[in-house]
């Protein structure tokens, strides 16, 4: 896990190490950060902001003009940024007339010859201090807030990892971050395929919310890497594709892997390949015939128990509804009455689950975690990227998270056809209770689709992550289709109570 500096020194040999840090600082800076770039003239300054939106528009042949004489020259990227000259500056108050506010909300601002703008810089600004070394070379000084330093010290570590791993030629670029901690880059080294860096540092435990435990380990989600490695090596193992590591650093939380590819299940507009999710269907109903070990060694202390889809962790995540959906939808908390209506209900609903067939439960098996692999065959078609957090649980968990895709509409007629061939594929493997997967399958929909009514919720108001609300209707509707199945009655009889079905 990093630690949070207070200062930052760099040495810089030459304009290639220029060209990196920019790369590097482009991966660590987020909407709202402000550099503060001082030095004499010719010290580096400009060619370090070149560098930096170079490395945003992933473009080194973008042009970047001096904004010596405009005094601000912006850029619509990936994160829309401010390259600000003061040199020119008349006075501090000028910077109101540049619009320097407005570029700081939705982006980030260069600034070089800062002390113009005398005390109207935010006072989290990022300050980076040219000096001239010995050696003709350039000496960084980076001060600023603890946490900002430490995503630039993070991105540092991962070059010092690319570094170590004889990779200081690789070229870093931004791909992905989820709904979790983690975050992704394409790591492009000449002469080799394009690789994938997970940066998925030590997940920092949560408040206690029961029993001593944060949310994170009572519903098992992974809090290190540990698990990705241990279940990927399994899935591989046992036939399935699962990226390669190709690197690790387990204590920091820095893994090199197989990139497999960008296509997915989706068309170019977003629709399901119907095909492809048939595909992963079947990989899925040959998933749930296989042994799966419940312990697998990681390293020679270290085996990682996959967890049990236990009441607790099944209950928790459903009380998302109670806790974060009821104050969306009706604007208040729900009552101590209804909460425990509620979770009583689920008590029932669990119950009836001890029959179910359990299986290794990936928990995210939706579109954005399927790579499609046309080239082969078989389940190895349906590339697995998402498993870290698998749990040994009802098997029909994963068929509902894949036919009721939490980001992509799935329509009833395919969603009865991706039920249908599952039941089928499982025919094939022998004796299969039909009836009672349908009701596992209800149940798990239920669960799932419930936690994720409170998830998109909880993403915008606590984390400040607006874009998941979209997914709100789709989310209803699933609900509603698994509420079709007699075993839900009752839950959803206490929704339609509510008013929470309309």
């Amino acid at each position: 896990m990093t630690t949070a500096p207070s200062l930052i020194t760099l040495n810089l040999a030459d304009e290639a190490a220029t060209k990196q840090l920019g790369q590097d600082l482009a991966l660590a800076v987020k909407p709202g950060d402000c550099l503060a770039l001082h030095g004499d003239l010719g010290a580096g300054k400009s060619t370090l902001a070149r560098a930096l939106l170079r490395a945003l528009a992933e473009d080194e042949g973008l042009e970047v003009p001096s904004p010596t004489f405009t005094l601000v020259q912006s850029y619509d990227l990936r994160i829309p940024a401010s390259h600000f000259d003061l040199y020119r500056l008349g006075d501090a108050s000028e910077l109101d007339e540049l619009g320097f506010d407005e570029a700081l909300e939705s982006g980030i601002c260069l600034v070089e010859w800062p002390e113009r703008a005398q005390d109207r810089l935010p006072k989290d600004t990022i300050s980076i201090a040219y000096s001239f070394s010995a050696d003709g070379g350039r000496t960084l000084t980076i001060t600023g807030l603890e946490s900002k330093l430490s995503r630039i010290q993070r991105s540092l570590n991962i070059r010092n990892f690319l570094d170590t791993n004889g990779l200081s030629e690789a070229i870093r670029l931004h791909l992905a971050g989820d709904a979790s901690m983690r975050a992704y880059e394409t790591i492009a080294v000449p002469g080799r395929p394009p690789m994938i860096l997970m940066d998925a540092a030590k997940r920092p435990n949560g408040p206690p919310i029961r029993d001593g435990k944060p949310y994170s380990q009572i519903v098992h989600l992974a809090e290190d890497v540990y698990p990705f490695v241990a279940i990927g090596e399994m899935l591989k193992t046992k036939g399935l594709a699962a990226p390669a590591i190709f690197e690790r650093d387990l204590d920091q939380g820095i893994l090199l892997i197989e990139d497999m590819g960008r296509d997915g299940v989706l068309d170019e507009s977003g629709q399901p390949i119907a095909e492809r999710y048939q595909a992963a269907v079947s990989c899925l109903a040959h998933i749930h015939t296989l042994d799966i070990p419940r312990e697998i060694s990681v390293t020679e202390r270290y085996i990682h128990r996959i967890p049990d889809f236990d009441r607790v962790a099944m209950k928790m995540e459903a009380e998302l509804l109670i806790d974060w959906h009821i104050p969306w939808k009706l604007g208040r908390e729900a009552t101590a009455e209804e909460r425990a209506d509620y979770l009583s209900i689920w008590d029932g609903l669990i119950d009836q689950l001890k029959t179910a067939e359990t299986s290794l439960v990936l928990r995210d098996f939706h579109s954005p975690n399927i790579i499609w692999r046309g080239d082969k065959t078989g389940v190895d078609r349906v590339g697995l990227i998402d498993f870290q957090d698998a749990m040994i649980g009802p098997a029909a968990y994963d068929l509902a998270s894949l036919a009721q895709d939490a980001r992509v509409t799935i329509e009833r007629p395919l969603m009865d056809a991706l039920m249908e061939r599952y039941i089928s594929d499982r025919h094939t493997h022998g004796d299969f209770d039909e009836a009672r997967f349908r009701r596992d399958f209800a149940i798990m929909a239920a669960q799932r689709n419930c936690k994720l009514a409170g998830l998109w919720f909880r993403l915008l108001k606590r984390d400040g992550k607006p874009g998941y609300m979209r997914h709100m209707p789709r989310t209803l509707t699933y609900l509603s289709i698994a509420f079709e199945h007699p075993a839900l009655a009752t839950l959803r009889d206490w929704c339609a109570k509510l008013g929470l079905l309309h």
